[in-house]
């Protein structure tokens, strides 16, 4: 039998009265990660160089707009597949603890793109590790990462790189690993409130109509948790303009304390940190990249929300300049 509509039920652990029933809500797996740099300039270069992911905006962060914000992602700038970027220039290096996404999971086509990426990668100075059906490696600034086989229907969102053949790509998002201060009430939360199912290997996967993604929460690390440059700041989770306003009174209904709705410019979002620490994101799908123009012009210039245009020549004074990745590119690419 459903919940009854009306009826007590227990959210992360606050038992709350409910409201009208939304169990067929559903999160379509990770909209975008975002992480910090050190170093925008070997930021930039590797994520665009060395793993061929598209400059799909070269931004600043709202909250702190001395500092820029980096879109990383395909090449339609689809969510899903975007890894941003806060920088602070000559952050320490960090380590990611309790209450931290310790480890980024992509999607790749095939176990023959696994060893493509183990020689790639090599050439680029970077070391990597096989394990089991997947290739563990680091950023210049330490963020793990972690390439896996596909798995499901999702469509591949990659980007476009002349060293890189399509079938090779990366495809996406897949899930990520995190360290959780309290594994039973993340678990809580995920099952309850955001509507997540249980995968085999112990994790949780948010599926919706559009694609899914995974979080899996691994044995607590004795490592102080340390946010500066190569950790992940937060993950985000998709869905609709439509679907928003739910989910925000579900969080504002279990007591969930929440950054109430924010305008990125990109998207919409509501912040909230989790039970175990972590911190999540609600980000919507509208109105997308293609805000500011043509998508053949994506990260080709700095672009501002309306409300921080005037302060342009300010912000663009304090920021380091940042080459169009693609502008060398040879013209059949």
């Amino acid at each position: 039998m459903g919940r009854v509509v009306g009826a007590p039920t227990r959210k992360g652990g606050l038992e709350v009265p409910r409201g009208a029933d939304r169990s067929g809500m559903r999160l379509s797996g990770i909209h975008h990660i975002s992480a910090i740099t050190g170093d925008a300039r070997r930021n930039l270069q590797f994520y665009t160089g060395a793993l061929g992911l598209r400059l799909v905006a070269k931004s600043v962060n709202q909250d702190d707009p001395g500092v820029y914000h980096l879109f990383y992602g395909e090449e339609q700038a689809r969510a899903g597949a975007d890894l941003t970027f806060f920088e602070y220039p000559g952050a320490l290096p960090g380590s990611p603890g309790v209450g931290m996404v310790h480890r980024i999971v992509w999607r790749v086509g095939s176990n023959q793109a696994l060893e493509f990426w183990q020689e790639r990668l090599a050439g680029a100075g970077v070391e990597t590790r096989p394990e089991h059906d997947a290739l563990l490696f680091r950023d210049p600034e330490g963020l793990a990462h972690e390439l896996v086989p596909s798995e499901g229907p999702d469509e591949p969102l990659s980007a476009r790189h002349p060293e890189i053949p399509a079938e090779l790509a990366l495809q996406g998002f897949a899930g990520v690993r995190a360290y959780s201060r309290r594994p039973e009430a993340s678990d809580g939360v995920l099952a309850d409130l955001m509507h997540a199912e249980r995968r085999p290997d112990g994790g949780w996967e948010l599926r919706g109509e559009r694609r899914g993604g995974w979080i899996s929460f691994d044995p607590v690390t004795e490592a102080p948790a340390r946010p500066s440059a190569g950790t992940v700041h937060h993950v985000a989770w998709s869905t609709t303009d439509a679907e928003q306003p739910a989910w925000l009174e579900e969080l504002n209904t279990v007591g969930m304390p929440n950054s109430g709705l924010i305008d990125r410019h990109f998207f919409h979002s509501v912040y909230f940190r989790e039970p175990g620490g972590i911190l999540y994101e609600l980000a919507t799908e509208e109105p997308g990249f293609g805000v500011d123009g043509p998508l053949s012009e994506l990260g080709t210039k700095l672009i501002l929300p309306p409300w921080l245009e005037p302060q342009r020549a300010a912000i663009e004074g304090r920021l380091t300049p940042l080459p169009d990745p693609r502008a060398a590119w040879p013209i059949r690419a």
